[in-house]
């Protein structure tokens, strides 16, 4: 059984991302856009939320949403959608009220260089 110790730390928001999106189950493009949209609206939630402070938030969103924009085009830029990604990833790696977004922005990661 793990365990632990959060003596000493401090969260003023945290944020969970909902259960409800999968990227590991994506099997073509269109399963890709529609875990995306997903995201996309999970980090609309938490900015609304107050999860990130405005700069990061708006950043954050910019980033997903061109992903998503650039997923849906006929013949999508794979690099452009992981820069994306990354930069989106970068922006809320080291917050703590952001663990579930960073998993999910992993996996979206895999699934697009899987995928597209």
């Amino acid at each position: 059984m793990a365990t632990f110790d959060q003596r000493g730390q401090t969260v003023n928001n945290q944020y969970n991302a909902a259960r409800d999106i999968n990227f590991n189950s994506v099997e073509n493009k269109d399963d890709v856009i529609r875990e995306l949209k997903k995201l996309l609206e999970e980090v609309t939630k938490a900015t609304k939320s107050g999860a990130f402070k405005d700069e990061v938030a708006v950043d954050l969103e910019a980033e997903v949403k061109k992903a998503l924009i650039q997923a849906e085009k006929p013949e999508p830029n794979k690099k452009s959608i992981l820069e994306y990604l990354a930069t989106a990833k970068e922006l809320i790696e080291g917050l703590t009220s952001a663990t579930g977004l960073v998993t999910l922005l992993i996996q979206a990661t895999e699934a697009v260089r899987r995928l597209l």
